[in-house]
Order: C-alpha cells, then sequence, then structure tokens
C-alpha cells in the first residue's frame, strides 16, 4: 500500500528508515529444502537501496536460530536497489522448511528509504532495531515494535519455498479486512486463511494460501484507506502469483456501507453503490481469473446488521449480491460465508463469532469461516 495521509493508527511508513533494520515474521504453508522472498517498492517514488538482507528459522519475538540464518543475495549481490515502482526477487538460499514453521526475514536500510511501501494490517509483530543488525540471530538489538501491536509488513511482498516436493497449486484469499485478519489474534496465525491452510495440511493437502486481504478495501473504487481498487489490483496481488489454482473472492461491503468516505481523491462522497455495479465488478474478476486459468470461487458477502454502517438500503444490496453469487453459476464455486456467520439466518453475526462491532469475526468466527470451505472444491 501507498503511506495514506489517514491510516487507522501509527505506522514507520511515513517516514521510512534509515540506518535501520526490519524484521518481519511470516508463516510458511509448504515445505521445502530452499526459500526466497520477494520484495515490492510499488508505491516509491524513488529507488530503493537495500543494504543488507537475512532469512532464517525464527526462534522467539525476535530472535532467530543461528544455525538457521542464511544471507539473502540478490543476482549475487548483497546490496539490491530496487527501481520506484519495482519490484525484485532474491535469489534462492538453502533453508529446509516443514509446513506451519516461522521464518523471519530482516532487511537493511542505510540509506533514507523515504516513505515506504507497506501492507497496513499485519496482526503480526515486526521489529526494527538502529545500525546494522541483520545478521543478528539475538533479539537485543530489536527494541522498537508498532504501537497499537496490529502490526505492519514493510515491503516484503511474498516469501516463497520450494524443493523437493512437486509443489500443489496456491490458493488466492482476495479481499478486504475480513479476509486481511481484523479481529484475529496478535500473532496467533488464526485469520481465515491460516486456519483454511491449516485444514488443508490436516487434511493431507498442504498448498500454499496467500492472503491478498487489504483492510478497507473496496471493489469498485480506489480508496485513502484501503488502497487501490480490488479490480485494479487482481492482476497484481491474484493473477501474478506464484502458481495460482484457486481464488476465493470476498469483497463489496465496504461499498455498500462505507457511504461517506471521498471517491478516488476527490471531496466528494461516495453514491450509494447498486447491486447491478457489485455484480459487474464481480463479473470482471471472474473474467480476468478464467482467462488466465485460475478457478475462481465466490464468497457471500458477510452480516453487518448493529454495526455503525449498516442501513437498510444496504442489507437489500448485500442480499441481491449474495443471492447472485449464490445462484447465478458465474462462480466457479461458492462458500457461504454469510451462512457461516449467521448460522441461524437472524440477520447479523453471532454474537461469540464477532469482535463487538457486529462486522468483524473474531477467531471463533474466522474458525467458522475457514470451516465452511469444501477441500474438494480447491483441488485445481
Amino acid at each position: 500500500m501507498r503511506p495514506s495521509a489517514a491510516p487507522w493508527f501509527e505506522t514507520w511508513a511515513e517516514k521510512g528508515f534509515t540506518n535501520q533494520s526490519v524484521r518481519q515474521v511470516v508463516r510458511v504453508h509448504t515445505g521445502g529444502t530452499r526459500v526466497r522472498i520477494r520484495l515490492s517498492n510499488a508505491y516509491g517514488g524513488t529507488p530503493l537501496r537495500l543494504t543488507g538482507a537475512s532469512i532464517g528459522r525464527t526462534a522467539g519475538g525476535a530472535a532467530v536460530h543461528p544455525g538457521t540464518l542464511r544471507t539473502l543475495r540478490f543476482a549475487g549481490s548483497r546490496f539490491i536497489t530496487v527501481p520506484a515502482q519495482g519490484r525484485v526477487v532474491s535469489d534462492p538460499v538453502t533453508l529446509p522448511t516443514e509446513p506451519l514453521d516461522e521464518l523471519t526475514i530482516t532487511l537493511y536500510f542505510e540509506e533514507p528509504t523515504g516513505p515506504a511501501t507497506y501492507h497496513q494490517l499485519s496482526m503480526a509483530t515486526t521489529f526494527r532495531a538502529e545500525g546494522d543488525h541483520h545478521r543478528s540471530p539475538d533479539a537485543t538489538a530489536y527494541t522498537d515494535t508498532v504501537q497499537p501491536a496490529y502490526g505492519s509488513w514493510y515491503y516484503l511482498e511474498g516469501v516463497e519455498t520450494s524443493g523437493h516436493r512437486a509443489l500443489p497449486r496456491a490458493v488466492v484469499t482476495f479481499g478486504d479486512s475480513i479476509t486481511d485478519g481484523f479481529g484475529a489474534t496478535i500473532d496467533g496465525n488464526d485469520r481465515y486463511p491460516d486456519l483454511l491452510a491449516h485444514r488443508l495440511i490436516t487434511a493431507g493437502r498442504p498448498r500454499p494460501v496467500l492472503n491478498a486481504g487489504i483492510g478497507s478495501n473496496k471493489l469498485l473504487t480506489d480508496s485513502p484507506l484501503g488502497g487501490d481498487a480490488g479490480l485494479a489490483r487482481f492482476t497484481r496481488d491474484v493473477l501474478d502469483q506464484p502458481r495460482v489454482g484457486t481464488v476465493i473472492v470476498l469483497i463489496g461491503v465496504n461499498e455498500i456501507q462505507q457511504t461517506d468516505e471521498p471517491v478516488n481523491g476527490t471531496k466528494e462522497d461516495s453514491p450509494p453503490v447498486t447491486a447491478r455495479q457489485l455484480i459487474d465488478g464481480h463479473r470482471a474478476l471472474i473474467r480476468a481469473a478464467h482467462t488466465h486459468g485460475v478457478r475462481i470461487m465466490g464468497a457471500t458477502l458477510t452480516p453487518y446488521r448493529g454495526s455503525a454502517g449498516w442501513t437498510s438500503e444496504g442489507e437489500a444490496v448485500r442480499g441481491q449480491v449474495n443471492r447472485w453469487i449464490s445462484t447465478s453459476g458465474a462462480y466457479d464455486a461458492v462458500v457461504d460465508f454469510a451462512r457461516a456467520l449467521d448460522p441461524d439466518g437472524a440477520g447479523p453475526i453471532r454474537g461469540d463469532l464477532h469482535i463487538g462491532d457486529h462486522l468483524h469475526p473474531n477467531p471463533a468466527g474466522y474458525r467458522a469461516m475457514a470451516d465452511a470451505i469444501d477441500l474438494a472444491l480447491l483441488d485445481h
């Protein structure tokens, strides 16, 4: 995401980094013998100079198991300049991994980066140290974390595993904050995509489950908080990912309930969205996926009755869109997330399945969503 003038919470993105090491922890869903990382300067106005990078197995907090720490190189060099609006991929390094292993990626920026390309909501702790500590397994120098502790990821676009196993095709989960995992446990890996990955592993069908959710994201329009519109970012965030087999789409509620946000940088409020506009947007995603040979699963829009943005008019639009998703046959498959969170059909998310705002699931709600997916429909 581009650093926003109106972020949900304070991050390091606006000022960027100078002579600082940034340590980020991610969990992988498939094992292998080698790993590499992808870095993005998608929203950078100037080239990004990376002075050093490393990867290793997480030892808890900001610590790394010393025997696993590997220096990352880019075309053989420890240094790399990422062009403005560009991306780079590291050389692979030997590092055996198993499904659900946690890996720590450390980036050292000696020179000022300027405002950072970042993902605002990580629901994972990111650590920062003054000076160059990218080769240190010790956590002592990493005394700074983002507060509040929702966390953000900086420049890190992805981690890829490869090696001795034939890798299955990936599942990409695409959507807004409910896919992103707002309301999940910090550092708990209990967003719905995490829990889906765990189900696949338990069932003997391990595969990468990529989280392409962005909090406050909209399908049709760019947003100061939610970044590029879903339609605009679908190719980059879904179709350009490695070995994508299936995408699960859950997006549209923000269009319905956020009607007072300026449109695409103007000072005018968003006009009420219609069901037809949202359906047309979903059809565009379906066409794009099919053009690339990707199976696409539609998810019914989740309830939000009782939340600050709920209106009866908006509820009618949600109902129309959900009927189309469920009955039109346009999607290759459907998962009924609305029923998973409102199993009795009462209207709102059931009280024990949301965080108190009647909009975002809690870990139990995310579990219900992951459990609602027919795993057989992901085999593609």
